[in-house]
């Protein structure tokens, strides 16, 4: 439409740049001018008829033609005439008959004058000649035929030079086509009307030929047809090339028979000419690129609803493929298409085949179909299994003349294969996941290059979508299969309803019976049946049973379940997240902070104590990221802690294990919230982040429990002091957890020795052993006196965790003196950095 709009204006000022005769051709009557094309039609328009429809005249009197006869009264009717010329032109358009107009058309077809000019192009782009007819060159070209707007059909044309519009009389105009869009050279003029043409003759000879013939004598490349067939005298021409910016011809425009004094082209009007078409070659290419640009977002608009509807839905493959093939089908025109899943194992096969016919649209269950026809078809293995192994493009125009093609695919099925268009299918990493074949273009007409075009474009989408759903059904697949597991999991995962209701009918002793209370509480002769009572003893001393209602029974349940769920390793088991829990419950009723925290915190508390350990492999999440286990590819920082978190949250979910059912919504997510947080931060990873801020609060007094990150912070430092306190029990026991820490450090530098076969730090390097009293000496400067000291200056009552500190670090620095005289050792060989024990114990993550 905008070159359309383009071409219209170009001739509105042609007419202007010289005079030319008033607009009297169509694109049918101008374009054969150039292209020697046959059947136009002519018809009369236009000015000056009826002066020219006479014989003769009289300034005496009238004259007829049919009669021979003189009437004056006829005369003076004339005289009317010419002195009335608007009325003789209305009645002349009401009244005049068809076979009126050609009797005059074939009667005025050329001058009556006997002396004739001759027009001589003296070059390809300008033609022109004198006319010796009594009018001195300003007379018109004789006949006319209407205009009519150009049909779209003749885009669609074949040949190198194209009518876009003819409006005027004599200004054709044509549009060449770009190498890039058809394929072939343009800028050529072939013409039909070349053949057969008489070649150029003397002047003698041309004198005794009648005048109608000798307007076709004129030029070898005009096509004289063209004036015979509408009665139209071309007398001179000047035709030139359309440049655009880069010098290349897109087109042509051509004026005819100039009006004025001159009956000649000029070299001026060629200057003139030429300069104006420099614009208009420049405003044609910006044409064509705006319809160029218009029909991509057109194209990218249409590929975008099929990715759309492509994308919307990909829950099986057999409804992704059935959409595949659907709007294929809809959008190519074609008999057959068929969708080809490669085999895994090999590529040259295939797994499924999916076909859609085109009556499969109209069919009985098209609407309701939600999955393809399978192998209804034979497969023509030598195109596809060629595209498949190749992933090249297959165009066949016809294809018994291609011999990978098997004609045998078509004996007894009363279908012939013509035309096949076979692409690959391609996944976003570039593999091949399947073929698309396309059969039988409709109308006979074979596959286009804007065809495979769209078809590969359009095939990105389906590579993407197919493998998406792939994805989405293995995806379901393991969330099935992960269901189960957890089912199983769970139900293996949780303590018998026996165990519980045993556990339920033992007696529960009290916490000063237990010695709960006192910071140097020791489990070492205590039955797991105890330490599960003195779990009791603690729910109901915080009163947690009765304000959240907690069944009792289950809650014995419950706490079997968490001490089931810890694994036999040497240190990091059911007793240290039983020793975890007391030292909790110790500080929490001796400082009185319980009534700090609330209930609700308290209760998250004491459960992330009892947990924040569960499912402990017996390894530290730096083992984790170096063995690239599941759980590292599960949680990227503070791996083993997430696990934790996930399978107390799983325990908790379990049925008969919900001792928070009985919460409302609030509570819940409240207690789940800080449970998280709590877990997480017995990472020391996260202790290191967060001490800085703690002890500044701590040592300035800048505190403010009734802020919820002072809250939060407090909570999180509390604990790792939990985590940490065997360094505060007596040194029976600190030297008792230590050998048990060490054995469980050495049993990981082992597995990295023989597994990962890399050298383990050296708290885990078994060959390092003796150096153990001095890391602990680290360890507790490092990490574990800077925290309970913080701690005693928030309350005094938290004092003996300090001293027991300063205790166990003597005792250890005692053996490192006694192991250095036994061993000669060197001062250096006693003195450990702090910054490396803390980069030690940040790594194995106590």
């Amino acid at each position: 439409m905008q070159l359309k709009k383009a071409m219209l204006k170009i001739f509105d000022q042609c007419l202007h740049l010289r005079s030319i005769e008033e607009p009297r051709m169509t694109a049918e009557t101008a374009a054969p001018c150039v292209q020697g094309m046959q059947g136009a039609q002519t018809a009369v328009a236009g000015q000056g008829t009826l002066q020219q429809m006479q014989d003769g005249k009289s300034t005496g009197g009238y004259y007829s033609s049919t009669s021979a006869v003189y009437d004056p009264e006829y005369a003076r009717m004339e005289a009317w005439l010419d002195e009335h010329p608007d009325f003789v032109n209305d009645y002349f358009l009401r009244k005049v008959t068809r076979q009126t107009v050609d009797m005059w058309l074939v009667s005025h077809a050329t001058p009556t004058s006997s002396s004739s000019s001759c027009m001589e192009l003296s070059s390809p782009t300008h033609a022109g000649g004198t006319s010796s007819s009594g009018r001195g060159g300003s007379g018109g070209s004789g006949a006319t035929t209407p205009v009519r707007k150009i049909s779209a059909h003749e885009f669609e044309r074949g040949g190198l030079l194209k009518p876009i519009v003819n409006t005027i009389d004599g200004t054709p105009t044509f549009l060449s086509v770009s190498p890039g869009d058809s394929g072939q050279p343009g800028g050529q003029q072939v013409s039909s009307g070349n053949a057969g043409r008489p070649q150029r003759r003397s002047r003698h000879e041309l004198r005794h030929l009648d005048e109608k013939d000798l307007i076709f004598e004129l030029d070898t490349r005009f096509n004289r047809e063209i004036d015979a067939l509408t009665g139209y005298r071309t007398r001179a021409l000047l035709c030139m090339p359309i440049k655009d910016c880069n010098g290349d011809v897109i087109g042509v425009a051509q004026v005819i028979n100039k009006l004025g004094g001159e009956s000649q082209f000029t070299t001026q009007d060629e200057k003139v000419f030429a300069g104006y078409l420099q614009f208009c070659g420049i405003g044609l290419r910006n044409a064509q690129l705006y319809e160029k640009s218009q029909l991509e977002v057109k194209r990218n608009q249409v590929l975008l609803d099929l990715a759309r509807m492509i994308f919307e839905e990909q829950s099986t493959i057999e409804h992704m493929v059935l959409r595949i093939l659907t709007h294929t089908q809809s959008l190519i025109q074609c008999q057959r298409v068929q969708v080809l899943l490669v085999h895994k194992a090999s590529k040259g096969s295939f797994s499924r085949v999916f076909d859609f016919e085109a009556n499969d649209l109209t069919g009985e269950d098209s609407d309701s179909r939600t999955s393809p026809f399978e192998s209804r078809f034979p497969i023509n293995v030598g195109i596809t299994g060629y595209v498949a192994t190749t992933g090249e493009t297959v165009n066949i125009p016809n294809a018994y003349d291609d011999p990978r093609f098997d004609p045998s695919v078509d004996d007894g099925t009363g279908f012939r294969h013509r035309t096949i268009l076979c692409m690959p299918i391609k996944n976003s990493s570039g593999q091949i996941i399947g073929v698309i074949q396309l059969i039988n273009k409709f109308d006979d007409l074979v596959f286009t290059k804007n065809d495979e075009n769209f078809v590969e474009a359009f095939a990105i989408f389906c590579g993407m979508g197919i493998h998406n759903t792939h994805m989405y059904e293995k995806a379901v697949i393991a969330m099935a299969k992960q269901s189960v597991t957890l089912e199983v999991l769970s139900y293996h995962a949780s303590a018998s309803l026996e165990d519980a209701q045993r556990l339920r009918g033992l007696r529960v002793p009290s916490a000063a019976y237990f010695q709960l209370h006192d910071f140097k509480f020791d489990d070492i002769h205590m039955e797991d049946d105890q330490t599960l009572t003195a779990c009791l003893r603690m729910f109901l001393d915080l009163d947690f049973v009765e304000r959240f209602h907690i069944d009792y029974d289950v809650l014995c349940r419950w706490l079997l379940s968490v001490k089931k769920n810890y694994r036999n390793v040497t240190y990091h088991n059911w007793r240290h997240a039983f020793n975890v829990a007391q030292m909790m419950f110790a500080i929490l009723t001796a400082t009185q902070w319980w009534k700090i925290f609330g209930e609700i915190e308290c209760l998250a508390l004491i459960i992330a104590c009892l947990c924040h350990d569960l499912d402990h492999r017996g390894t530290n999440n730096s083992f984790q990221i170096k063995a690239s286990s599941p759980l590292a590819q599960l949680y990227s920082t503070s791996t083993m802690e997430h696990h934790h978190f996930d399978q107390c949250l799983m325990i908790l979910s379990s049925q008969g294990n919900q001792i928070l059912s009985n919460l409302s919504p609030e509570e819940y997510s409240r207690v789940v919230k800080v449970l998280e947080e709590a877990i997480l931060s017995t990472d020391l990873a996260v202790y290191f982040r967060r001490r800085g801020a703690f002890l500044s609060l701590a040592q300035n007094g800048g505190y403010n429990w009734a802020y919820s990150d002072h809250r939060e912070l407090l909570r999180g430092m509390l604990m790792t002091v939990c985590d940490l306190a065997a360094i505060t029990k007596p040194w029976e026991v600190e030297k008792r957890v230590a050998e048990l820490v060490s054995s469980e450090f050495f049993e990981q530098g082992d597995i990295e020795r023989r597994t990962l076969n890399i050298t383990p730090i050296d708290i885990m390097n078994r060959e390092k052993e003796d150096q153990l009293p001095m890391m602990q000496v680290g360890f507790i400067d490092s990490i574990c006196l800077p925290i309970y000291e913080a701690f005693a200056l928030l309350s005094d009552k938290l004092e003996p965790l300090v001293e027991g500190v300063r205790k166990n670090k003597q005792q250890w620095l005692k053996i490192a003196e006694s192991r250095c005289k036994t061993d000669n050792c060197t001062n250096h060989d006693r003195t450990v950095s702090v910054s490396d024990t803390e980069e030690t114990r940040e790594q194995t993550d106590q």
